[in-house]
């Protein structure tokens, strides 16, 4: 790699002073020939130094949601609830910054056909028209854009009118073999006088975090194998002036690729996938790393100050879509209106109702979370169930009754893909190994191995833990039923079947004995829990304790200048 960037940048140097000359002496006759005033040229100029600024505005992560919803804030340590989002409320931001600068970028790191109701019956399609119709400039396929299958995904990306990048997804000529990149590398942005390179990179982890069905015909690389290569590329061949990484990686693992060598060059990281709300940019070794939020409550801002050809200024805000102060933009919104009527009457069923706010955010322990389990529970009587640290589906608070409705729509937003339900037979020795890699996916040292999701929640099993500690030493005390686990004793489990896994395999557990699916799914169990229980109370058990962090911890990311709010 070294040698390759050498290369690029004597022989891109030596081409740039071969054509010095007569590149100046063209400029010369140009102007004799014209017998162009001073005084104009220097009025020329004059406007020409004039200070002009470049928008950036980013969006990540809307999952599909449509419309605004109430959205979590942590202020003065206790939750708050604003309304947020929504893609007409959305438009209309943009609007309102296209019209201060028409020089404006917008472009979407993605999660874009995932998440909802209205997703999984089109498939993706319905977000189509809308996302086209929101005057997007540039995108990125997420991890969970693969959801339909790789053809799926290339269809619908490639309905989208404006540019996809991606330097780390390639054809699989089989058996893992790289073929061609599915998307170019690289996108290149011209305004004032200054070049701009956007290089997408997408989470190389999509086969381990999902179901590796998903992602037949991909295959996936870690950045650091090409980001040299290619910002080599922007810096030396195509000249840009900037440089920003559009990332689906999660905040850690962005981290982490800004203080590689290999980011040198690199001005800014525009992340996404793990749903955090960056207010500063962070200042890493190479790069400074950014990501704003989800499900379409927060656009991120970037101003560049661009004078005589050269940025000379930047300024950085997260800005909140709140609902009250952007209106829905009408054709939007009728666009919305258009895609959800099929379904609207199936979207809106109520199938009980919560007495407390339903939430996602705190990474031990969440009443969404603390739901599911009850219901799984409830359904299936194994010693333990568990469900996955997922981290999709907006907030929902009480209303003025004191109640929140949980509709047939929000079982998707929390669960969008219906997995069934599935029973295993594993030991205490593979319970607790399983678990401390679970905890080293969230809190890993080295945060380039840390995965995207939370701590997994569970019922019938208590764990108490040091989120700081060695790996394989984090589980201080873990009991079933009340009782110490013991290693050689064998516990049923019962989880979500994941697309693809063997029957030897349950929520990444390997090797559990007799694993079969049950006739339930986890819709129907949602479904079915609140026929017989609403209105429900799913307030967390307590069932999973750190003791070296706040159990209320927003984040996996700590000891940095950085907090969730």
């Amino acid at each position: 790699m070294a040698n390759r960037r050498k290369f690029i940048q004597q022989t891109l140097l030596g081409g740039v002073g071969l054509g010095l000359t007569p590149l100046v002496a063209s400029a010369e006759n140009t102007v004799e020939a014209h017998s162009t005033p001073l005084s104009k040229n220097a009025d020329f100029l004059e406007k020409e130094a004039v200070k002009k600024t470049i928008t950036l505005l980013q969006t990540t992560d809307v999952h599909c949601q449509v419309h605004p919803h109430d959205e979590l804030f942590w202020e003065n340590n206790q939750i708050v609830f604003r309304k947020t989002a929504g893609y007409a409320q959305m438009a209309t931001l943009f609007d309102s910054v296209r019209k201060q600068n028409p020089d404006t970028f917008i472009l979407d790191t993605g999660d874009m056909f995932q998440g909802s109701l209205l997703s999984v019956k089109t498939m993706g399609t319905a977000y189509v028209d809308i996302l086209n119709a929101l005057g997007y400039d540039l995108y990125l396929p997420g991890n969970w854009e693969v959801i339909y299958g790789k053809n799926k995904m290339q269809k619908l990306l490639g309905a989208l009118k404006a540019p996809k990048v991606c330097a780390n997804m390639y054809h699989d000529l089989g058996g893992g073999k790289k073929g061609e990149l599915i998307f170019p590398a690289y996108h290149i942005m011209s305004k004032h006088g200054v070049k701009i390179g956007f290089l997408g990179y997408t989470d190389h982890l999509v086969p381990i975090r999902q179901s590796p069905n998903y992602s037949k015909g991909i295959v996936y690389t870690k950045p650091e194998e090409n980001l040299g290569y290619w910002v080599d590329v922007l810096k030396e061949q195509e000249q840009c002036d900037f440089v920003i990484i559009i990332a689906h990686l999660g905040l850690s693992q962005q981290l982490a690729l800004a203080n590689l060598p290999e980011c040198k060059g690199v001005d800014y990281i525009f992340g996404g996938d793990t749903h955090e709300r960056v207010r500063k940019p962070i200042q890493c070794k190479y790069a400074k790393v950014v990501e704003p939020g989800a499900f379409g409550s927060f656009v991120g801002r970037l101003d560049l100050t661009v004078e005589n050809g050269k940025i000379v200024g930047e300024k950085y805000e997260l800005m909140e879509v709140n609902a009250k102060k952007y209106k829905p933009k009408p054709s939007i919104q009728a666009l919305v209106t258009e895609q959800e009527k099929p379904f609207v009457d199936t979207v809106n069923k109520v199938h009980g109702y919560s007495t407390v706010p339903l939430y996602r955010y705190f990474v031990v322990e969440n009443t969404i979370d603390t739901l599911i389990i009850d219901a799984l529970k409830w359904r299936v009587e194994t010693d333990i169930v568990l469900s996955n640290g997922f981290r999709f589906c907006p907030p929902r608070d009480v209303d003025a009754s004191g109640k929140a409705a949980i509709t047939e729509g929000y079982i998707y937003d929390m669960l969008p893909v219906d997995s069934q339900v599935r029973t295993a037979v594993a030991t205490g020795k593979q319970l607790k190994d399983w678990l401390e890699k679970e905890l080293n996916n969230v809190f890993a040292k080295d945060a380039s191995k840390r995965f995207g999701g939370w701590v997994v929640k569970m019922k019938g099993m208590e764990m108490t833990f040091n989120a700081k500690g060695e790996m394989g030493q984090r589980t201080q005390a873990i009991t079933v039923g009340g009782k110490p686990l013991e290693m050689d004793k064998e516990y049923t489990i019962c989880a979500c079947e994941r697309d693809g896994d063997p029957e030897t395999m349950l929520c990444r557990i390997p090797n559990v004995k007799n694993g079969k699916n049950t006739p339930y799914t986890l819709h129907q169990t949602m479904r079915d829990y609140l026929a017989a229980h609403s209105p429900v109370t799913p307030r967390p058990h307590g069932h999973v304790k750190v003791l070296d962090m706040p159990q209320t911890l927003l984040s996996q990311v700590f000891d940095i200048d950085y907090q969730f709010v």
